[in-house]
């Protein structure tokens, strides 16, 4: 089953207990910790993942960790079902697609915002602000610079692709010329 389907499944049914509980942003915190945990401890994420260990001392790592933590006892025992079920290893698309589920929820939105050079504090507000009355939603942004635009700014929000570049505007100039028109 391929990695996406996975995580799909595994942060579906967490995010609908989560949902049902009232505590899908917790349950996403903790998640989120221990999957920064898991990348940035490489011998720990070797010893609970590789199958040349017995389930049972992987189990016994996981646990002692997990007794360290002030995670709910629900993550916790998800943990451990993504260890039994030979999951553990895809707990970062679990929990970045956890995270997408929790901002759907939260009525959240991300952007991609590329521009040419970097952009003033005042303007990012400005564009964000716009996109926000623009989609309905509080939006999460992530600035990008590509020196190959030249100037202005491409905003992505999922499959929409706001272009304003002056590159866009010269190819479209460009195309203009090449029709004749």
């Amino acid at each position: 089953m391929s990695d996406s389907r996975i995580s799909k499944r595994y942060a579906g049914a967490l995010f609908s207990i989560g949902q049902e509980d009232g505590s899908f942003a917790t349950y996403g915190k903790e998640l989120e910790e221990f999957k920064d945990f898991f990348i940035k401890n490489t011998d720990f994420g070797n010893a609970i993942s590789n199958p040349i260990y017995k389930l049972e001392e992987r189990k016994s790592v996981l646990t002692f960790v997990l007794g360290k933590s002030n995670f709910s006892n629900l993550v916790k025992n998800f943990l451990n079902l993504l260890l039994d079920k030979n999951r553990i290893d895809s707990i970062e698309a679990i929990a970045d697609k956890y995270a997408m589920l929790t901002d759907e929820a939260s009525n959240i939105a991300h952007a991609e915002i590329i521009t040419a050079r970097p952009l003033q504090d005042e303007t990012l507000q400005k564009v964000v602000d716009s996109l926000k009355e623009m989609t309905s939603k509080n939006i999460k942004s992530e600035v990008k610079e590509d020196p190959e635009l030249i100037g202005g700014i491409v905003v992505k929000i999922g499959d929409l692709v706001l272009d304003g570049s002056v590159k866009a505007q010269l190819e479209g100039l460009k195309e203009s010329f090449r029709r004749g028109e």
